[in-house]
């Protein structure tokens, strides 16, 4: 009897040991997993990866989602602000600020937002002055689009231009969002001239003073 109980208590602790040591090995590799340091972002798209979980297009979307990137971008910032870090880490944490505010004001805005990704193929689009549309229809509606931002005496007045340009910024966004898609660059560069001119008539609604003359660039 004294021979089985000694046994059984002998089982017993080779139990608990082979018990601990499992433990402290699952410990040990849950520590490493999370100690293993992330990879630094590669691109703007990598800063937002709960708004922007695909990337940048072709696997990922040219419109985006701007609330979930602004939420996720004030995230960002809070855990970044140079005032949370001590004295010797406030330069990395100042450096890190300013690319995710990079990051964020390029990709909130459409029109910068291409001329990344044109950017990102070896497309520059955004100081290449050759580059101009033709079209005389197009043309004839950007310079009614100035006359009647000029025109106008108040801000309901621009209520009906308002909405029609927005609608125009966001077929374009479509037509992008197939030429990123089919990684057709020649498209995605026309389209991202001709969204150039929707995009400043939007800053000029958005700057309207009344009597103010109207620059729309091109």
């Amino acid at each position: 009897m004294r021979t089985s109980i000694r046994s059984s208590v002998r089982a017993c602790v080779r139990c608990r040991v082979q018990a601990a040591s499992l433990c402290h090995a699952s410990s040990s590799s849950s520590s490493s997993s999370s100690s293993r340091p992330t990879s630094p972002p590669t691109n703007h798209y990598d800063f937002f990866p709960e708004a922007l979980p695909d990337g940048p297009p072709p696997r990922g979307h040219f419109p985006i989602d701007q609330r979930a990137l602004r939420r996720e971008f004030l995230r960002l910032q809070a855990k970044a602000h140079p005032d949370l870090h001590p004295a010797d880490l406030k330069a990395r944490a100042e450096a890190t600020s300013a690319r995710i505010n990079e990051a964020y004001k390029t990709l909130s805005n459409p029109l910068l937002r291409a001329q990344y990704l044109l950017s990102l193929r070896g497309v520059d689009v955004s100081n290449d002055e050759t580059l101009r549309v033709e079209d005389p229809n197009l043309l004839m509606m950007v310079l009614e689009a100035r006359e009647t931002i000029e025109e106008a005496q108040d801000e309901a007045e621009l209520e009906q231009p308002r909405a029609e340009n927005d609608e125009r910024i966001r077929a374009s966004e479509a037509v992008l969002e197939d030429a990123f898609a089919r990684d057709d660059i020649d498209a995605a560069k026309r389209e991202a001239v001709k969204l150039r001119y929707w995009v400043n008539i939007k800053d000029s609604l958005d700057a309207w003073e009344k009597g103010k003359p109207v620059v729309l660039e091109h």
